[in-house]
């Protein structure tokens, strides 16, 4: 039977104000790890409450304001200060840095097919056992337990290093765990005393583990979920669901709610993460960019990183508006979204007998009702919002039994759907506006539906202010695989160039994002509206946030393969054997133009070469102290992203030239720069003895060189070095040339499969 949520979280909302009568906020508190006097309590709590004491008044207990204790992903805590307590906090000895809470949002079956997976007795899945022993942890809004894409039929045990917990909570108790759903925690606190009361038309929270929104299922499920025969969305996109590495534990982190995901709570979660024993850490949460040294993230991943544990995140969904990519971190795998080559089509077929392409996933295929003709409506003027279809904004003598235009943006894609349906309008057709272009996210809507591409929208839109009585039907063609160009970059994938370090180049890679089905709750419809009373145990859904698990799920499939190998070397195995062309061997296209780096980074992810590289870069922490350095970072900024102690004069001094061994390479030219030389060191991770040769594709308006131009590796393990000299022409200011881009690959001179990519990036400022 399906729990039934009672809590709602208005019940545990509360303003706080202290005895200054100032507002209450979260701040995040960095202190230092060899702090002078930490040695003077019995416990790092004691230590931690020790602060507090200092800071209020004598009549309040310290405990009553610590929201965490944080202890492996940075050294501090999270607690509720006034501003005044603030000042007096930050003089404090120890105290190194003091961040305010912030809010991120989340970025939110056929796709291992699209990738190669599962079709041959020799490919990524057999080499790495299917993921077994790997354990991915995710930070999202939880899990749906008794979803089949969780079942532990044929997993192997609990592996013996795993030190979390299942922890209880409403509607979840300790036996929801098995042998595949390992751990299950909740980070709620943060949340609790920042945020205001739900609205009512939402969804009620469960008070715990419990996935209440639907995203972390299905970014779960999406990652590492086992093999479901049968599984469909209302019987489009029908076959066998699998996760990335469907034999990998997973480990759930609840940490966002009806409004978000508070970085206090994120850090809590990854801080718990790094001592339960996780491989892989997978967050589709983020935001804009942020420096380094405020970014509680990129703070909480280094650690991880440190630990050995890969870290990968969304990119964001902010595209493709440039520099926009978030997550920007060079330890971070951060991943853009793709498509795939599966459609659903769903075409409108106008009075005047045209055709306009669509896509949808209601299950109209089956129902001759759904494709009835209808007169069509376009409702424009006044300020309702009745273009976009706002609820309410539809009056019912105008739309009642009739086919709905709405246009995307502002409100959500299903809630227009509804918006039409309550109106009495009996199908609706999305279209597309300039932002969004020709892509089509689709959904199960509520009443018959299509979603059209702009240019398509132009010429309904024609159709029906030249006609006197616009008629219209959708004809559903159900689920069609292969006759399309992919993958393409989605429009919303967040784009560079890095914002803060534009010798980093992001995102790093792009995995499939548009239109993925996973895994989905009990509680919800397949649209998730509170309204929607359908039930599905699979729904569609598009974002980095459903490229990023895909991108965990081949991590976890790389470790589980070289469980020795180091974060820096599963993200430089993904990156090198990234495709820059699509399945039809021609450039990934972005909208209607080949892809740039910054969109793409180092290409759309392949596990098949993924798990057997040839070559890595590998990077030592160490090395990302360096790279801080030279970035310009003080001692104290650097402390607070690394936790340690350095010089940069000194550092710089010994390391002149640096620059960090990263699997792509940026370049940018300065006013009044004409070359630059750079280094880079490549491990042998394939056949003992092998030789390489490298091909540059040099960008517009550079020369590029290299040194030596073969590597010769006679062990596994073996580290060379090599050189580029990338010389800037004497054109580009007549041009105007800003930005370009090209590739140097190392070929192995015994087989055609070890080819090491990386992309060369080129700015002029």
């Amino acid at each position: 039977m399906e729990p039934k949520p009672q809590l709602l979280f208005s019940a545990l909302c509360f303003c706080l104000v202290s005895v200054y009568g100032d507002t209450l906020q979260t701040y995040i508190v960095q202190l230092h790890p060899q702090g002078v006097t930490s040695s003077l309590f019995p416990t790092k709590l004691h230590w931690h409450l020790s602060f507090l004491q200092q800071t209020l008044s004598s009549e309040e207990d310290p405990s009553s304001r610590l929201l965490y204790s944080y202890a492996s992903a940075i050294e501090g805590f999270a607690a509720q200060l006034s501003r005044t307590e603030l000042q007096s906090l930050r003089s404090l000895p120890d105290v190194i840095a003091v961040r305010p809470d912030r809010l991120h949002q989340l970025h939110t079956t056929y796709s291992y097919k699209f990738l190669g997976l599962g079709s041959s007795t020799n490919g990524a899945w057999v080499k790495s056992g299917f993921g077994r022993g790997t354990i991915i942890g995710v930070l999202d809004t939880g899990v749906w337990p008794e979803s089949p894409s969780f079942a532990d039929h044929g997993m192997p045990p609990v592996p013996k290093k795993w030190r979390g917990v299942c922890q209880e909570g409403q509607d979840f108790k300790a036996t929801s765990c098995n042998r595949k759903l390992i751990g299950a925690r909740f980070f709620i606190k943060g949340h609790h005393v920042s945020s205001a009361s739900p609205s009512a038309n939402m969804v009620d929270e469960y008070i715990s583990p419990r996935d209440s929104s639907g995203h972390g299922t299905h970014t779960s499920s999406t990652a590492g979920g086992v093999s479901v025969p049968m599984a469909s969305v209302l019987g489009n996109g029908a076959g066998v669901a699998h996760g990335m590495a469907p034999g990998t534990h997973i480990a759930v982190y609840k940490v966002c709610w009806f409004n978000g995901c508070y970085s206090s709570d994120i850090l809590a979660a990854m801080d718990i993460a790094i001592s339960d024993g996780v491989d892989v850490l997978s967050l589709s949460i983020g935001g804009f960019p942020l420096p380094l040294f405020d970014d509680s993230i990129a703070i909480g991943s280094f650690r991880a990183v440190e630990h050995g544990i890969s870290v990968i995140c969304a990119a964001g969904n902010s595209g493709p508006l440039e520099n926009s990519v978030a997550n920007i971190a060079p330890w971070i795998a951060t991943i853009g979204a793709g498509t795939l080559d599966r459609k659903f089509p769903a075409i409108v077929r106008m009075g005047n007998g045209e055709f306009v392409y669509g896509e949808s996933l209601f299950p109209g295929k089956r129902l001759p009702s759904a494709e009835k003709e209808l007169e069509l409506v376009y409702v424009t003027g006044g300020n309702s919002g009745s273009e976009v279809c706002f609820k309410g904004s539809l009056p019912k003598e105008k739309v009642q039994g009739k086919m709905v235009v709405c246009d995307r943006g502002v409100n959500g894609r299903a809630e227009k759907g509804l918006a039409v349906k309550d109106a009495g309008g009996a199908a609706m057709i999305l279209a597309n506006t300039e932002i969004n272009l020709e892509e089509d996210s689709v959904d199960a809507q509520v009443l018959p539906a299509t979603e059209i591409g702009y240019a398509e929208a132009i010429r309904l839109k024609t159709y029906i202010n030249t006609t006197g009585h616009p008629r219209a039907r959708i004809i559903f063609g159900g689920t069609v695989i292969g006759r399309s160009r992919a993958p393409e970059v989605a429009q919303f994938s967040a784009r560079g160039p890095n914002l803060y370090d534009d010798s980093i180049l992001k995102p790093d890679v792009i995995a499939p994002g548009v239109n993925i089905i996973a895994a989905w709750p009990q509680n919800l419809g397949p649209t998730g509206l509170p309204e929607d009373t359908r039930r599905v145990n699979f729904t569609v859904m598009s974002g980095t946030s459903m490229a990023c698990p895909h991108a965990s799920g081949i991590a976890a499939l790389i470790h589980s393969a070289h469980p020795g190998w180091t974060p820096a070397a599963i993200k430089s195995a993904i990156m090198t054997s990234a495709d820059a062309t699509d399945h039809r061997g021609k450039p990934i296209m972005d909208g209607n133009k080949p892809a740039a780096v910054f969109a793409i980074g180092a290409g759309h992810v392949n596990p098949i070469r993924a798990i057997d590289p040839g070559l890595i870069y590998d990077i030592r922490p160490d090395e990302y102290v360096i790279h801080l350095c030279t970035l310009g970072y003080t001692k104290s900024e650097i402390f607070t992203v690394t936790h340690r102690n350095v010089s940069c004069s000194g550092i710089l001094k010994m390391n002149r030239g640096f620059s960090l061994n990263y699997p792509s390479i940026s370049v940018v030219f300065k006013q009044g720069m004409k070359s630059k030389m750079i280094t880079r060191r490549l491990t042998n991770v394939g056949n003992p003895y092998s030789v390489y040769s490298v091909q540059v594709k040099s960008p517009e308006g550079a020369k590029v060189r290299v040194k030596p131009k073969r590597l010769i590796f006679k062990h596994i393990n073996q580290s060379l070095s090599y050189r580029i000299w990338v010389t800037s022409g004497k054109n580009t200011q007549k041009k105007k040339i800003s930005f370009a881009e090209g590739e140097l690959t190392w070929m192995n001179a015994h087989n055609n499969f070890h080819r090491v990519r990386s992309p060369i990036s080129i700015t002029w400022k």
